[in-house]
C-alpha cells in the first residue's frame, strides 16, 4: 500500500490499538486510513508504509493510547526512528466520551490532536518496574487464593462443630492437627486436597518473594523505604513498583495526587467544594501507604511523640479513624517524596522536632490568610 506525497511534511498518525489489530489514520492532506493485525505480518506491513514515507524525506509521528500491549508497539515503532506519543487516557477524554465510538473515528481524533501537539503524554514505567509489578500481582493473586481456601476450611470446621482458631491453619503442624481430628472420609476427599493446595501456594509465594529480593538487592529506593519504621520488604517493593522513578513527580503533592490520596475539588468564582479522595493511580500503592500508617499506629511506643502521629490523633478525635488514616497516608506520601528526592533515609529525629513543623504551619497559615 503506497501513497506518494509531493511535499515534504510531518505525518501525524493516530493509532487505535487493540489486542488483535490496530486502526490507523494518517493526516496526509486528504487523510489515509489503515487496518493492520498485531501479528508480525501486520506490523511488517505498517512499518513498510512508514519506511516508504521516511524514504521520501517525511517525518513520522505516532499517537497511541496506553493499553496492555502499548510498550511492545512503541518499542517496535521506535526501532525505525519514529516518535511515539503514549497518551494519558485519564486526561484525554475526547475518545472515551465521544458519541461516535468507532476505531476509525478514534484514530482520526488522536491524529488531529497529535498534529496540534495537544495530546497529554503518559510515561511508561521502566522494564524493571514492570517486572516488579507483574511479580507482585501474581503474589497478590496467590495470597488471595490461599486466604479463600483457608476461609473455606474454617467454614467447614465450624459446620462440623469443631474448635476453630485463626492460628490453627497458619503452620503445617497446626494443619496436621486439624487433619488428625477430622473423619477419614472428610480428610481424604475434602481437607487433604485443600491443605496440599495451601502448601503449594506457599511454596510459589516464597519463590516469587525470592525473585523480588534478587531484583531489588541493590535498589536504593527499597533501601531508603525500609528505614521507615514498620516498612517491611513487601510494602517497600510495592511502593517502589508504584512510584517507579521519583523524578517523574515535580513535587510532593504530585506524588500524593498520583497515589489518589488527594480530595476532589471543584472551585468556581469564590466557592470551593472538596469531596472524597480521587482514588486515582495504582490502588496497590495507595493501600501500601495506608498500611504504613497502620504500622506506625501499632508502633506507638516509638511513634507516639512524632508530629505526624500527633496530627493523626487530633484528626481521629474529630474526623474519625478512616479519614485520619487517609490524611496521614497523604502526609506520609509527601515525606517519602522528600526522602527519595534528597536520597536521605527516614530520620525519626525530625519527627520529634516540632519547631520545624510549627514554622511550616505558620508559613502555610500566612499564605492562606494574608494580612
Amino acid at each position: 500500500m503506497l501513497f506518494r506525497l509531493e511535499v515534504i511534511m510531518t505525518i501525524n498518525i493516530g493509532v487505535d490499538l487493540h489486542k488483535t489489530q490496530f486502526t490507523t489514520f494518517a493526516r496526509t492532506g486528504q487523510g489515509m486510513f489503515g487496518k493492520f493485525s498485531t501479528g508480525d505480518e501486520g506490523y511488517q506491513k505498517f512499518l513498510k508504509l512508514i519506511s516508504d514515507w521516511q524514504g521520501e524525506g517525511h517525518t513520522v509521528r505516532l499517537g497511541v493510547e496506553s493499553t496492555g500491549n502499548t510498550r511492545y508497539f512503541r518499542n517496535r515503532m521506535e526501532k525505525t526512528g519514529v516518535e511515539v506519543i503514549v497518551i494519558n487516557t485519564l486526561k484525554f477524554k475526547v475518545v472515551n466520551e465521544s458519541v461516535k465510538k468507532t476505531d476509525r473515528h478514534d484514530a482520526a481524533t488522536i491524529a488531529e490532536f497529535l498534529e496540534k501537539d495537544m495530546l497529554p503524554e503518559s510515561t511508561l514505567c521502566s522494564v524493571k518496574t514492570e517486572q516488579l509489578r507483574r511479580l507482585l500481582a501474581v503474589r497478590r493473586s496467590l495470597v488471595q487464593t490461599k486466604v479463600g481456601i483457608k476461609n473455606q476450611i474454617h467454614s467447614m470446621l465450624v459446620s462440623l462443630g469443631m474448635e476453630d482458631k485463626k492460628s490453627s491453619l497458619q503452620s503445617k503442624r497446626g494443619r496436621q492437627k486439624v487433619l488428625d481430628a477430622l473423619d477419614r472420609a472428610v480428610t481424604e476427599l475434602v481437607a487433604q486436597p485443600l491443605f496440599e493446595t495451601i502448601d503449594l501456594l506457599e511454596q510459589q509465594v516464597k519463590k516469587i518473594e525470592a525473585e523480588l529480593e534478587r531484583l531489588t538487592t541493590e535498589d536504593r529506593v527499597v533501601e531508603l523505604l525500609k528505614t521507615i519504621p514498620g516498612c517491611g520488604p513487601i510494602t517497600a517493593w510495592t511502593v517502589r513498583a508504584g512510584i517507579d522513578d521519583i523524578r517523574r513527580f515535580a513535587s510532593a503533592k504530585k506524588l500524593a495526587a498520583y497515589a489518589g490520596l488527594v480530595p476532589w475539588v471543584q472551585s468556581s468564582n469564590e466557592t470551593s467544594h472538596y469531596g472524597k479522595i480521587t482514588k486515582r493511580g495504582p490502588e496497590e500503592l495507595r493501600t501500601a501507604l495506608v498500611q504504613l500508617v497502620l504500622g506506625m499506629v501499632r508502633y506507638q511506643k516509638v511513634t507516639a511523640r512524632w508530629r505526624i502521629m500527633e496530627r493523626y490523633q487530633m484528626l481521629k478525635s474529630t474526623k474519625g479513624s478512616g479519614k485520619s488514616i487517609v490524611a496521614t497516608a497523604r502526609k506520609l506520601a509527601m515525606m517519602i517524596w522528600h526522602m527519595l528526592s534528597s536520597d536521605q533515609p527516614f530520620r525519626p529525629g525530625l519527627m520529634l522536632d516540632t519547631e520545624i513543623w510549627e514554622k511550616a504551619d505558620a508559613m502555610r497559615a500566612s499564605t492562606r490568610n494574608p494580612a
